[in-house]
């Protein structure tokens, strides 16, 4: 059995296995973890479980130790790096007059490389960019084109419910969104209502889906004549977020009804199983 902590490198990046054998690692814990490309600093977002060998991911590397002070001095001289990285590619980019955004800098634990993420409509030919910065800054540059969604997330924000992004808050989920997912939520497919700052389909349609779905096989139709605790009547409206029905008693005396008070919060045939 080994323990294995999860862990993140960027907010709402992709979420990453650790071993942490030796390491007394709790949520929100700054670590030093070995990787392919040598030791960086991750933030703990999934607590320690224990795995047996069948259930590791391949490769599986280990946490060197929780960060301490000496780390964290090392991550504000990282940061300073990555800010004037960030101000000599803007100023290259002008110069070349490359169609391109840089988004995110980020240099490796021991300052060995820099890598540059940035944004473009368009594929941007960036080699005379790449030997311009590693000429500047005497570090190691690689350069990544992002797509909008990726943008978002390094960059944070808040959406139109006012919470923030779910790129950025769910860490590691990646799913594609499809139009479907609206469909399926019955909302209107106007680009306007359901993309997000992104300009790309909301997050959030992936995440509500679900119920959504499990609503529609559970609740009785528009225009169906249901037995309710006050009589029958005709549903005039579903209202899938509280998983209940609006039904029509009779000269406009319409109530709210739960899918459970109508005895229909299981699929049919699930019932004493």
């Amino acid at each position: 059995m080994r323990r294995v902590v999860g862990v993140v490198f960027n907010e709402g990046g992709k979420l990453y296995q650790f071993a942490a054998d030796d390491v007394d690692a709790a949520v929100g814990d700054q670590v030093v973890v070995a990787t392919a490309k040598g030791h960086t600093i991750g933030k703990v977002v999934k607590a320690a479980e224990e795995l047996d060998e069948a259930g590791l991911p391949p490769g599986l590397k280990s946490v060197v130790r929780v960060a301490g002070e000496a780390d964290h001095r090392q991550m504000e001289e990282n940061r300073a790096l990555e800010a004037r990285g960030r101000e000599v590619c803007i100023e290259l980019i002008e110069e070349l007059g490359l169609q391109m955004k840089v988004v995110s800098v980020e240099s490796a634990f021991d300052q060995s490389k820099l890598t540059f993420c940035f944004f473009a409509d368009d594929r941007v030919d960036f080699r005379n960019l790449v030997n311009r910065l590693s000429d500047r800054l005497k570090k190691r540059v690689e350069l990544r084109q992002i797509s909008a969604r990726d943008e978002a997330r390094l960059i944070g924000g808040y959406g139109p419910c006012g919470r923030r992004l779910c790129c950025a808050l769910f860490a590691g989920d990646q799913e594609p969104v499809s139009i479907r997912m609206a469909k399926d939520q019955n909302l209107p497919l106007n680009p306007s209502k359901i993309s997000g700052v992104c300009g790309r389909l909301m997050c959030c349609l992936k995440y509500e889906r679900d119920t959504y779905v499990r609503f529609r096989e559970l609740a009785p139709r528009k225009g169906a004549v249901v037995s309710t605790p006050a009589g029958e009547g005709r549903v005039v409206e579903l209202l899938a977020p509280r998983e209940s029905v609006l039904v029509d008693l009779g000269d406009g005396h319409a109530v709210m009804f739960s899918l459970t008070e109508l005895g229909l919060d299981e699929p049919e045939g699930s019932h004493g199983e």
